[in-house]
This record gives structure tokens, C-alpha cells and sequence, in this order.
């Protein structure tokens, strides 16, 4: 689980089940997704673009207890 606001431009992250760290190019928000762009974060030459979208999840907390 991320929370809102975790991931940015220039972030290394690991996606669940892949093998190697990937860089946020761009982040977006669309039809009630986050829309990450991601290249290699090894730096290879041929810089191959990858589209995710991660569905988004909101939780509401009512004095002080968490209700989601």
C-alpha cells in the first residue's frame, strides 16, 4: 500500500514481482487510478518506457479510528 503523495518524479521503486528497480518518469491521477510512466533505473541505453496503473483506495477516520 502506498499512501497519497508517497511516490514522486524521480523515485526508485520496486514493483511487486519484478526483478529489477524501475524510475518514475511521470505520475498521474485518471479514472480513479494512479498512472505511473517507468524506465529502467539501471540506466541502460535503450530507455524502454512502462505504463502501470496502481487502483487507488480510500480510507476514512472517524475520531481517531480508522473505518475503512
Amino acid at each position: 500500500m502506498i499512501p497519497a503523495g508517497d511516490v514522486d518524479v524521480g523515485d526508485v521503486i520496486m514493483l511487486p514481482g519484478a526483478d529489477e528497480a524501475a524510475l518514475v518518469r511521470t505520475v498521474r491521477l485518471g479514472g480513479g487510478r494512479l498512472i505511473f510512466t517507468l524506465t529502467s533505473a539501471a540506466g541502460d541505453s535503450a530507455e524502454e518506457e512502462k505504463v502501470v496503473k496502481v487502483t487507488t483506495e480510500v480510507r476514512v477516520c472517524r475520531r481517531g479510528r480508522d473505518t475503512a
